[in-house]
């Protein structure tokens, strides 16, 4: 059982919240299945164009040639594919993936997986006046849509807000220090929760609460130095304020 006096709670989604295999087995190959037919009906659509100006910009080019042409999809989706399968966690490829998977959410191929005990908890702690934030690699949309389009039913209105790479990478201190700061808590005040140890090493060095979440999907080294919990219900807020 963890024990925590403020009101910021700050979670990951993968392993967190939300089941890997969901994220490996349906995001990831869905946006795969789509991109070919996406960038073609999308080309023009601004949202799309900016995106692809970012991938350009973090593969140090100036773009992938003339905007609509064949030639510019293709290396588009070349450029896409090869950092899918890198597991790449760059900010412009996760822009496009959320694009891909608003138009899945809203056609309803996609429904996202929350574990069965996460609306419960955000109910309960935003009962009690939680400040409950996400934090993942997954562009701020993409989060969005997923709390949105739960299989347990939307989560958003629990949820005050989110947090992508634009803030800085995830293993960063510099990253949870800018979160609090938005926040506007002491960092201590705030509770992080991840199931990557080195995501929580840096959380700690900026001041923050940690928590390693195991579910079992995968348990990483033993020993962590961070307290662990198998589900949400191992929490327990001890001081909140409205």
């Amino acid at each position: 059982m963890i024990e925590h006096a403020g009101r910021g709670l700050l979670c990951d989604i993968e392993g967190t919240t939300t089941s890997v295999a969901f994220v490996y087995d349906t995001l990831f190959p869905y946006a795969r299945r789509r991109l070919r037919t996406f960038l073609a009906e999308r080309a023009a659509d601004m949202e799309v164009l900016a995106a692809i100006d970012t991938i350009a910009r973090e593969a140090g080019v100036a773009s992938f040639g003339r905007a609509g042409s064949i030639e510019a999809a293709q290396a588009v989706e070349r450029e896409v594919l090869r950092r899918m399968d890198a597991d790449d966690k760059s900010t412009g490829l996760k822009e496009l993936q959320g694009l891909m998977w608003r138009a899945g959410y809203a056609s309803g191929e996609l429904r996202s997986h929350v574990y069965p005990d996460v609306r419960p908890a955000f109910a309960a702690w935003a009962e009690r006046g939680a400040d409950i934030r996400i934090y993942s690699s997954g562009s701020v949309q993409a989060q969005q849509l997923l709390f949105a389009h739960s299989e347990a039913g939307t989560l958003s209105g629990y949820l005050r807000g989110y947090y992508d790479t634009r803030i800085g990478p995830k293993r960063s201190s510099e990253s949870y220090r800018r979160i609090v700061a938005d926040m506007a808590m002491e960092a201590a005040a705030v509770l992080f929760f991840s199931d990557t140890p080195e995501e929580l090493d840096a959380a700690r060095a900026a001041g923050l609460a940690t928590a390693l979440v195991r579910r079992g999907e995968h348990t990483g080294p033993a020993g962590s130095p961070h307290p662990t919990i198998a589900h949400f219900g191992e929490v327990r807020l001890i001081q909140t304020a409205r």
